[in-house]
Protein backbone atom coordinates (compact mmCIF):
# COMPACT_ATOMS: atom_id res chain seq x y z
CA UNK A 1 0.00 0.00 0.00
CA UNK A 2 1.39 3.36 -0.96
CA UNK A 3 1.57 5.99 1.81
CA UNK A 4 -1.12 8.59 1.69
CA UNK A 5 0.20 11.97 0.63
CA UNK A 6 -0.74 14.87 2.84
CA UNK A 7 -2.05 17.98 1.00
CA UNK A 8 0.54 20.72 0.99
CA UNK A 9 -0.29 24.22 2.16
CA UNK A 10 -0.29 26.83 -0.65
CA UNK A 11 2.89 28.84 -0.88
CA UNK A 12 2.84 32.56 0.06
CA UNK A 13 3.33 33.51 -3.63
CA UNK A 14 0.27 31.47 -4.72
CA UNK A 15 -1.73 33.07 -1.88
CA UNK A 16 -0.84 36.53 -3.15
CA UNK A 17 -1.86 35.60 -6.73
CA UNK A 18 -5.17 34.24 -5.46
CA UNK A 19 -5.86 37.45 -3.46
CA UNK A 20 -4.96 39.55 -6.51
CA UNK A 21 -7.48 37.65 -8.65
CA UNK A 22 -10.20 38.18 -6.08
CA UNK A 23 -9.38 41.86 -5.81
CA UNK A 24 -9.50 42.23 -9.63
CA UNK A 25 -12.98 40.71 -9.76
CA UNK A 26 -14.09 43.04 -6.98
CA UNK A 27 -12.74 46.12 -8.75
CA UNK A 28 -14.41 45.18 -12.04
CA UNK A 29 -17.85 45.01 -10.45
CA UNK A 30 -18.13 48.70 -9.40
CA UNK A 31 -18.25 51.91 -11.39
CA UNK A 32 -18.03 55.67 -11.07
CA UNK A 33 -16.42 57.63 -8.16
CA UNK A 34 -17.39 55.00 -5.66
CA UNK A 35 -15.54 52.47 -7.78
CA UNK A 36 -12.44 54.70 -7.77
CA UNK A 37 -12.50 55.06 -3.97
CA UNK A 38 -12.91 51.33 -3.53
CA UNK A 39 -10.06 50.75 -5.95
CA UNK A 40 -7.75 52.99 -3.88
CA UNK A 41 -8.72 51.33 -0.61
CA UNK A 42 -8.22 47.86 -2.02
CA UNK A 43 -4.86 48.78 -3.52
CA UNK A 44 -3.71 50.13 -0.17
CA UNK A 45 -4.83 46.92 1.53
CA UNK A 46 -2.97 44.86 -1.06
CA UNK A 47 0.21 46.86 -0.41
CA UNK A 48 0.01 46.37 3.36
CA UNK A 49 -0.68 42.66 2.91
CA UNK A 50 2.30 42.32 0.63
CA UNK A 51 4.61 43.99 3.15
CA UNK A 52 3.35 41.73 5.94
CA UNK A 53 3.90 38.60 3.85
CA UNK A 54 7.43 39.70 2.99
CA UNK A 55 8.16 40.25 6.69
CA UNK A 56 6.67 36.87 7.50
CA UNK A 57 8.87 35.20 4.88
CA UNK A 58 12.07 36.75 6.25
CA UNK A 59 15.11 34.39 6.66
CA UNK A 60 15.01 32.11 9.66
CA UNK A 61 11.20 31.70 9.60
CA UNK A 62 10.89 29.21 6.79
CA UNK A 63 10.50 25.49 6.90
CA UNK A 64 14.22 25.01 6.49
CA UNK A 65 14.91 26.68 9.93
CA UNK A 66 15.69 24.32 12.78
CA UNK A 67 15.64 24.69 16.57
CA UNK A 68 18.75 24.32 18.74
CA UNK A 69 17.86 23.38 22.33
CA UNK A 70 19.78 24.31 25.45
CA UNK A 71 19.50 21.78 28.28
CA UNK A 72 20.49 21.37 31.90
CA UNK A 73 20.45 18.16 33.93
CA UNK A 74 18.06 17.47 36.78
CA UNK A 75 20.13 16.86 39.89
CA UNK A 76 19.90 15.87 43.52
CA UNK A 77 20.79 18.41 46.17
CA UNK A 78 19.71 20.41 49.19
CA UNK A 79 17.03 23.03 48.61
CA UNK A 80 17.10 25.98 50.99
CA UNK A 81 14.03 28.24 50.82
CA UNK A 82 14.69 31.74 52.13
CA UNK A 83 12.84 35.00 52.64
CA UNK A 84 14.77 38.18 51.92
CA UNK A 85 14.40 41.33 54.01
CA UNK A 86 16.41 44.50 54.50
CA UNK A 87 17.07 46.57 57.59
CA UNK A 88 19.69 48.32 59.70
CA UNK A 89 22.05 47.24 62.46
CA UNK A 90 21.52 48.72 65.91
CA UNK A 91 23.23 48.33 69.31
CA UNK A 92 21.46 46.05 71.75
CA UNK A 93 21.22 48.93 74.27
CA UNK A 94 21.70 52.52 73.18
CA UNK A 95 21.43 55.43 75.66
CA UNK A 96 21.19 59.16 74.96
CA UNK A 97 22.96 61.13 77.68
CA UNK A 98 21.63 64.65 78.33
CA UNK A 99 21.59 67.38 80.94
CA UNK A 100 18.75 68.37 83.26
CA UNK A 101 20.42 71.72 83.93
CA UNK A 102 21.04 74.79 81.87
CA UNK A 103 24.41 76.41 81.78
CA UNK A 104 27.75 76.70 80.03
CA UNK A 105 29.88 73.63 79.45
CA UNK A 106 33.13 74.11 81.29
CA UNK A 107 34.80 70.95 79.95
CA UNK A 108 34.13 67.87 77.78
CA UNK A 109 36.21 64.83 78.64
CA UNK A 110 34.78 62.16 76.28
CA UNK A 111 35.16 61.86 72.53
CA UNK A 112 33.95 59.61 69.71
CA UNK A 113 34.73 55.87 70.09
CA UNK A 114 35.95 56.31 73.70
CA UNK A 115 35.23 53.36 75.97
CA UNK A 116 33.66 54.67 79.18
CA UNK A 117 32.69 53.12 82.49
CA UNK A 118 29.50 53.64 84.46
CA UNK A 119 29.81 56.81 86.57
CA UNK A 120 32.70 58.25 84.56
CA UNK A 121 32.54 62.04 84.05
CA UNK A 122 31.82 62.89 80.40
CA UNK A 123 31.39 66.66 80.71
CA UNK A 124 31.06 69.36 83.36
CA UNK A 125 28.97 72.53 83.57
CA UNK A 126 30.05 75.82 85.08
CA UNK A 127 29.10 75.51 88.77
CA UNK A 128 29.39 79.13 89.95
CA UNK A 129 25.64 79.67 90.36
CA UNK A 130 25.05 76.17 91.63
CA UNK A 131 27.71 76.49 94.34
CA UNK A 132 26.26 79.85 95.43
CA UNK A 133 22.80 78.28 95.67
CA UNK A 134 24.18 75.56 97.93
CA UNK A 135 25.79 78.14 100.22
CA UNK A 136 22.57 80.14 100.35
CA UNK A 137 20.48 77.11 101.22
CA UNK A 138 22.96 76.07 103.92
CA UNK A 139 22.77 79.55 105.47
CA UNK A 140 18.99 79.53 105.46
CA UNK A 141 19.03 76.16 107.19
CA UNK A 142 21.32 77.52 109.88
CA UNK A 143 19.02 80.54 110.41
CA UNK A 144 15.99 78.33 110.83
CA UNK A 145 17.79 76.17 113.32
CA UNK A 146 18.68 79.27 115.38
CA UNK A 147 15.06 80.41 115.30
CA UNK A 148 13.94 77.07 116.60
CA UNK A 149 16.39 77.21 119.52
CA UNK A 150 15.13 80.72 120.30
CA UNK A 151 11.53 79.58 120.25
CA UNK A 152 12.38 76.61 122.42
CA UNK A 153 13.84 79.03 125.00
CA UNK A 154 10.63 81.08 124.86
CA UNK A 155 8.62 77.93 125.51
CA UNK A 156 10.71 77.18 128.58
CA UNK A 157 10.31 80.75 129.85
CA UNK A 158 6.53 80.89 129.42
CA UNK A 159 6.16 77.47 130.97
CA UNK A 160 8.08 78.58 134.08
CA UNK A 161 5.98 81.74 134.33
CA UNK A 162 2.80 79.67 134.13
CA UNK A 163 4.02 77.39 136.92
CA UNK A 164 4.85 80.41 139.13
CA UNK A 165 1.38 81.91 138.65
CA UNK A 166 -0.21 78.57 139.44
CA UNK A 167 1.78 78.32 142.72
CA UNK A 168 0.76 81.84 143.77
CA UNK A 169 -2.87 81.14 143.00
CA UNK A 170 -2.71 78.01 145.08
CA UNK A 171 -1.06 79.81 148.01
CA UNK A 172 -3.66 82.62 147.95
CA UNK A 173 -6.54 80.25 147.92
CA UNK A 174 -7.48 81.15 144.37
CA UNK A 175 -7.74 84.87 144.99
CA UNK A 176 -4.72 85.90 142.90
CA UNK A 177 -3.61 86.03 140.24
CA UNK A 178 -6.94 86.30 138.51
CA UNK A 179 -8.27 83.73 136.12
CA UNK A 180 -7.67 86.14 133.24
CA UNK A 181 -3.95 86.32 134.07
CA UNK A 182 -3.79 82.55 134.17
CA UNK A 183 -5.45 82.28 130.75
CA UNK A 184 -3.01 84.80 129.23
CA UNK A 185 -0.05 82.85 130.59
CA UNK A 186 -1.39 79.60 129.11
CA UNK A 187 -1.94 81.25 125.67
CA UNK A 188 1.60 82.60 125.71
CA UNK A 189 2.92 79.08 126.31
CA UNK A 190 0.90 77.69 123.38
CA UNK A 191 2.16 80.42 121.05
CA UNK A 192 5.75 79.64 122.04
CA UNK A 193 5.25 75.96 121.34
CA UNK A 194 3.69 76.81 117.93
CA UNK A 195 6.72 78.92 117.13
CA UNK A 196 8.94 75.94 117.82
CA UNK A 197 6.87 73.76 115.46
CA UNK A 198 7.00 76.48 112.79
CA UNK A 199 10.78 76.74 113.13
CA UNK A 200 11.08 72.96 112.82
CA UNK A 201 9.06 73.01 109.60
CA UNK A 202 11.21 75.82 108.22
CA UNK A 203 14.27 73.74 109.01
CA UNK A 204 12.85 70.83 106.97
CA UNK A 205 12.12 73.14 104.02
CA UNK A 206 15.59 74.60 104.15
CA UNK A 207 17.12 71.12 104.38
CA UNK A 208 15.14 69.98 101.33
CA UNK A 209 16.19 73.06 99.39
CA UNK A 210 19.79 72.34 100.34
CA UNK A 211 19.46 68.74 99.09
CA UNK A 212 18.10 69.95 95.74
CA UNK A 213 20.91 72.44 95.32
CA UNK A 214 23.51 69.85 96.24
CA UNK A 215 21.93 67.40 93.73
CA UNK A 216 22.04 70.05 91.01
CA UNK A 217 25.65 70.73 91.85
CA UNK A 218 26.39 67.01 91.52
CA UNK A 219 24.48 66.86 88.20
CA UNK A 220 26.73 69.56 86.85
CA UNK A 221 29.10 66.65 86.30
CA UNK A 222 27.51 64.65 83.47
CA UNK A 223 28.39 60.99 84.03
CA UNK A 224 28.03 57.84 81.96
CA UNK A 225 24.96 55.81 82.98
CA UNK A 226 26.31 52.54 81.51
CA UNK A 227 29.52 50.86 80.48
CA UNK A 228 29.95 51.28 76.75
CA UNK A 229 31.38 53.20 73.84
CA UNK A 230 30.68 56.77 72.75
CA UNK A 231 28.86 56.70 69.42
CA UNK A 232 28.37 60.45 69.11
CA UNK A 233 29.34 63.69 70.86
CA UNK A 234 27.19 66.71 70.07
CA UNK A 235 28.74 69.42 72.29
CA UNK A 236 31.94 71.38 72.67
CA UNK A 237 33.47 73.21 75.66
CA UNK A 238 32.00 76.69 76.08
CA UNK A 239 28.68 75.75 74.50
CA UNK A 240 25.53 76.94 76.29
CA UNK A 241 22.95 74.31 77.17
CA UNK A 242 19.31 75.30 77.58
CA UNK A 243 17.34 72.56 79.32
CA UNK A 244 13.88 74.11 79.35
CA UNK A 245 11.14 72.04 77.68
CA UNK A 246 13.31 69.28 76.24
CA UNK A 247 16.46 67.66 77.57
CA UNK A 248 19.33 68.30 75.14
CA UNK A 249 21.24 65.18 74.06
CA UNK A 250 24.98 65.58 74.62
CA UNK A 251 26.27 62.04 74.03
CA UNK A 252 25.01 58.73 72.64
CA UNK A 253 26.41 55.58 74.21
CA UNK A 254 26.18 51.97 73.04
CA UNK A 255 26.42 49.43 75.83
CA UNK A 256 28.10 46.51 74.03
CA UNK A 257 28.86 46.38 70.31
CA UNK A 258 29.96 42.75 70.46
CA UNK A 259 26.24 41.89 70.57
CA UNK A 260 24.02 43.80 68.16
CA UNK A 261 20.50 43.70 66.73
CA UNK A 262 19.38 43.69 63.12
CA UNK A 263 15.89 45.09 62.54
CA UNK A 264 14.53 44.05 59.13
CA UNK A 265 11.23 44.69 57.38
CA UNK A 266 9.46 41.48 56.34
CA UNK A 267 6.92 41.81 53.54
CA UNK A 268 3.34 40.89 54.43
CA UNK A 269 3.39 38.20 51.72
CA UNK A 270 6.29 36.43 53.50
CA UNK A 271 5.47 37.06 57.17
CA UNK A 272 3.38 33.86 57.40
CA UNK A 273 6.51 31.77 56.81
CA UNK A 274 8.71 33.52 59.40
CA UNK A 275 8.89 32.35 63.02
CA UNK A 276 10.88 33.23 66.14
CA UNK A 277 14.09 31.24 66.42
CA UNK A 278 14.70 30.86 62.69
CA UNK A 279 18.28 31.19 61.52
CA UNK A 280 19.41 33.67 58.90
CA UNK A 281 22.46 35.10 57.19
CA UNK A 282 22.97 38.67 56.07
CA UNK A 283 25.44 40.78 54.13
CA UNK A 284 26.46 44.42 54.30
CA UNK A 285 27.98 46.60 51.61
CA UNK A 286 31.18 47.02 53.61
CA UNK A 287 31.90 43.27 53.41
CA UNK A 288 30.23 42.11 50.21
CA UNK A 289 32.03 38.75 50.19
CA UNK A 290 31.24 37.88 53.80
CA UNK A 291 28.06 36.41 55.28
CA UNK A 292 27.18 36.99 58.93
CA UNK A 293 24.98 34.58 60.93
CA UNK A 294 21.95 35.78 62.85
CA UNK A 295 18.83 34.45 64.58
CA UNK A 296 15.31 35.85 64.91
CA UNK A 297 14.41 36.72 68.50
CA UNK A 298 11.21 38.69 67.88
CA UNK A 299 8.63 39.13 65.12
CA UNK A 300 6.46 42.10 66.00
CA UNK A 301 2.72 42.21 65.40
CA UNK A 302 2.64 45.94 64.72
CA UNK A 303 2.78 46.75 61.01
CA UNK A 304 4.51 49.60 59.21
CA UNK A 305 3.04 51.08 56.02
CA UNK A 306 5.26 53.07 53.66
CA UNK A 307 3.97 54.00 50.17
CA UNK A 308 1.12 51.50 50.58
CA UNK A 309 3.62 48.69 51.27
CA UNK A 310 2.89 46.80 54.50
CA UNK A 311 5.81 45.26 56.38
CA UNK A 312 6.42 43.74 59.81
CA UNK A 313 9.52 44.31 61.91
CA UNK A 314 11.67 41.29 62.76
CA UNK A 315 14.52 41.59 65.27
CA UNK A 316 17.59 39.38 64.79
CA UNK A 317 20.41 38.97 67.31
CA UNK A 318 23.89 39.30 65.83
CA UNK A 319 27.27 38.36 67.27
CA UNK A 320 30.02 40.90 66.50
CA UNK A 321 33.15 39.80 68.37
CA UNK A 322 35.60 41.52 66.00
CA UNK A 323 33.57 44.76 65.91
CA UNK A 324 33.47 44.60 62.11
CA UNK A 325 29.81 45.59 62.08
CA UNK A 326 28.86 49.15 62.95
CA UNK A 327 25.54 50.68 64.01
CA UNK A 328 23.47 52.02 61.14
CA UNK A 329 24.82 49.67 58.46
CA UNK A 330 22.22 48.56 55.91
CA UNK A 331 21.95 44.78 55.78
CA UNK A 332 20.17 42.34 53.48
CA UNK A 333 19.10 39.23 55.36
CA UNK A 334 18.09 35.82 53.99
CA UNK A 335 15.88 34.08 56.54
CA UNK A 336 15.84 30.28 56.17
CA UNK A 337 12.19 29.25 56.32
CA UNK A 338 12.60 25.62 55.19
CA UNK A 339 15.28 23.16 54.08
CA UNK A 340 14.78 20.05 51.93
CA UNK A 341 17.67 17.57 51.89
CA UNK A 342 18.34 15.29 48.92
CA UNK A 343 15.69 16.90 46.72
CA UNK A 344 15.35 16.35 42.96
CA UNK A 345 15.86 19.79 41.46
CA UNK A 346 15.22 21.27 38.02
CA UNK A 347 15.98 24.81 36.86
CA UNK A 348 13.06 27.22 36.95
CA UNK A 349 13.80 28.12 33.33
CA UNK A 350 12.79 24.57 32.36
CA UNK A 351 9.34 25.11 33.89
CA UNK A 352 8.90 28.29 31.90
CA UNK A 353 10.05 26.82 28.58
CA UNK A 354 7.52 26.17 25.75
CA UNK A 355 8.82 24.62 22.48
CA UNK A 356 8.22 26.72 19.35
CA UNK A 357 6.34 23.83 17.69
CA UNK A 358 3.96 23.61 20.64
CA UNK A 359 3.36 27.33 20.43
CA UNK A 360 2.48 27.01 16.73
CA UNK A 361 0.08 24.10 17.35
CA UNK A 362 -1.71 26.07 20.05
CA UNK A 363 -1.41 29.33 18.14
CA UNK A 364 -4.55 31.48 18.33
CA UNK A 365 -2.75 34.78 17.89
CA UNK A 366 -3.67 37.66 15.68
CA UNK A 367 -1.55 38.60 12.66
CA UNK A 368 0.18 41.35 14.67
CA UNK A 369 1.06 38.86 17.41
CA UNK A 370 2.40 36.42 14.83
CA UNK A 371 4.68 39.11 13.45
CA UNK A 372 5.90 39.91 17.01
CA UNK A 373 6.24 36.47 18.65
CA UNK A 374 8.23 37.84 21.60
CA UNK A 375 4.97 39.25 22.97
CA UNK A 376 3.58 35.75 23.39
CA UNK A 377 6.79 34.38 24.86
CA UNK A 378 7.00 37.08 27.51
CA UNK A 379 3.37 36.57 28.43
CA UNK A 380 3.88 32.83 28.69
CA UNK A 381 6.92 33.26 30.89
CA UNK A 382 5.00 35.61 33.19
CA UNK A 383 2.01 33.27 33.47
CA UNK A 384 4.17 30.19 34.00
CA UNK A 385 6.43 31.60 36.72
CA UNK A 386 7.27 28.67 39.05
CA UNK A 387 8.03 31.03 41.92
CA UNK A 388 4.32 31.91 42.07
CA UNK A 389 3.02 28.34 41.67
CA UNK A 390 1.60 26.51 44.65
CA UNK A 391 3.45 23.50 46.00
CA UNK A 392 1.93 20.24 44.79
CA UNK A 393 0.78 21.71 41.47
CA UNK A 394 1.39 19.97 38.18
CA UNK A 395 3.64 21.47 35.55
CA UNK A 396 5.06 20.44 32.17
CA UNK A 397 8.74 19.83 31.41
CA UNK A 398 10.32 19.07 28.05
CA UNK A 399 13.11 16.50 27.93
CA UNK A 400 15.62 16.10 25.12
CA UNK A 401 16.25 12.43 24.24
CA UNK A 402 18.32 11.45 21.18
CA UNK A 403 17.59 14.74 19.46
CA UNK A 404 13.85 14.58 20.10
CA UNK A 405 11.82 16.40 22.71
CA UNK A 406 9.44 14.59 25.05
CA UNK A 407 6.76 16.17 27.21
CA UNK A 408 6.76 15.18 30.89
CA UNK A 409 4.17 16.14 33.51
CA UNK A 410 5.62 16.61 37.01
CA UNK A 411 4.43 17.66 40.42
CA UNK A 412 6.48 20.50 41.85
CA UNK A 413 7.37 21.42 45.42
CA UNK A 414 9.27 24.28 47.00
CA UNK A 415 11.42 26.72 45.05
CA UNK A 416 14.39 28.87 46.04
CA UNK A 417 14.04 31.23 43.08
CA UNK A 418 16.46 29.45 40.76
CA UNK A 419 15.58 25.76 41.21
CA UNK A 420 12.35 23.92 42.02
CA UNK A 421 11.84 20.58 43.72
CA UNK A 422 10.17 17.80 41.70
CA UNK A 423 7.93 15.69 43.93
CA UNK A 424 6.63 13.26 41.30
CA UNK A 425 7.05 12.59 37.58
CA UNK A 426 9.17 10.70 35.05
CA UNK A 427 12.29 12.68 35.86
CA UNK A 428 15.50 11.21 37.27
CA UNK A 429 18.85 12.72 38.24
CA UNK A 430 20.80 13.45 35.08
CA UNK A 431 17.74 13.84 32.85
CA UNK A 432 18.40 16.63 30.36
CA UNK A 433 15.55 19.14 30.63
CA UNK A 434 15.20 21.90 28.03
CA UNK A 435 15.60 25.43 29.35
CA UNK A 436 15.76 27.44 26.09
CA UNK A 437 15.71 27.13 22.30
CA UNK A 438 17.13 29.18 19.44
CA UNK A 439 16.28 28.96 15.74
CA UNK A 440 19.07 28.52 13.20
CA UNK A 441 19.11 28.22 9.44
CA UNK A 442 21.05 25.23 7.99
Amino acid sequence: MEPTKQPQAPSPRASIQQHNGELKDLLDRGGGPARLRRRRLVLAAVGVLGVLVIVWMRPGRGDDARAVYETEPAEKGALVVTVSATGTLQPTNKVDVGSELSGILESVSADFNDHVSKGQVLAKLDVSKLSAAVVQSQAQLDVNKSLRRENEATVAETAAELERLAAVRKASGGRMPSQHDMDVAKAALERARASVDNASAQIELAAAKLDVDRTNLAKAEIRAPIDGIVLSRKVEPGQTIAASLQTPVLFTLAEDLTQMELEVDVDEADVGQVRDGMSATFTVDAYADRKFPARITQLRYACETVDNVVTYKAVLVVSNPDLALRPGMTATADIVVSTVDDALLVPNAALRFVPPRVEEEKDDRSLLQKLMPFMRRRTAEKNLSPEKSKEGGQRTLYVLEEGRIREVTVTIGASDGSHTQVLAGAIEPGTQVIVDATTKSP
